[in-house]
């Protein structure tokens, strides 16, 4: 089981943060995007109150639909990043209640097995390397080029977590573990959108992938933003997916 903290009332809206981030790492987003609802933000596995609870992204995605199900009230799920990649596994398990999804900084995973490996070696090191130093790591984790610009990348929260679930969350759950979800986007129940900053090129092709190749995608780049587009726009982010979202009512 995943830990989760859970605020407000209304339209359940469930939450599901990046790498070395929690539950508590949206920001001024939260309270933009879920206003009005019921929002459930969900650490996991590997991350925050979920440290201990190990897991690949195949079981992660089936533990926070159980997470975001609970109670059989319909919900939207939104995940960034890595959380992007943990909720479309639980999304294309079809969980009952599940109305629309949201992407921000997502990918169905790296298509090219010679790629994929060599990006699988690169989190084992990187995986080391946190092992060794967790606090250096993290530091030089919210200095890279994906946060350049943000005012807070929440480094204090991100020392929440365990070298054990980071570690662990690489080793099952990284980019390079991930199996090409590319091909069962036709599976998607839910209607999609995808976003991305304007200023992280990889993932901005790659949401427009995601919104052509789901059978009823949107696709949609917020100016001034990289990787943390929620982050760095939390207005503007916020106004478009509850756009999303409100025309789900």
């Amino acid at each position: 089981m995943l830990h989760a903290e859970t605020s407000g009332s209304g339209p359940r809206l469930v939450l599901a943060h990046g790498f070395t981030q929690t539950a508590r790492s949206w920001g001024r987003f939260a309270g933009l995007v879920g206003a009005g609802r019921e929002l459930v933000r969900v650490d996991l596995p590997g991350h925050g109150g979920s440290s201990e609870v190990h897991a690949d992204l195949v079981r992660a995605g089936e533990l926070l639909a159980q997470a975001a199900s609970s109670g059989d009230v319909p919900f939207d799920l939104l995940g960034y990043s890595l959380g992007a990649r943990v909720a479309l596994h639980a999304a294309l398990a079809a969980p009952p209640g599940l109305r629309r999804l949201v992407l921000i900084g997502g990918t169905a995973g790296i298509d090219e097995p010679g790629r994929r490996e060599e990006r699988r070696r690169r989190d084992e090191a990187l995986a080391v390397e946190l092992e060794a130093d967790l606090d250096g790591f993290l530091t030089r984790w919210v200095a890279s080029p994906m946060f350049a610009g943000l005012r807070d990348p929440g480094l204090d929260e991100r020392r929440r977590n365990t070298k054990e679930g980071l570690a662990s969350s690489l080793r099952l759950a990284s980019t390079g573990c991930q199996s090409p979800l590319w091909g069962r986007l036709g599976e998607l129940q839910a209607p999609l959108l995808a976003l991305a900053g304007a200023n992280d090129a990889r993932f901005a092709v790659a949401a427009a992938r995601l919104a052509r190749e789901a059978p009823a995608g949107a696709f949609s780049l917020v100016p001034g933003a990289g990787h943390a587009a929620h982050l760095a726009q939390p207005e503007l982010c916020a106004r478009i997916v509850r756009r999303f979202l409100d025309d789900a009512r």
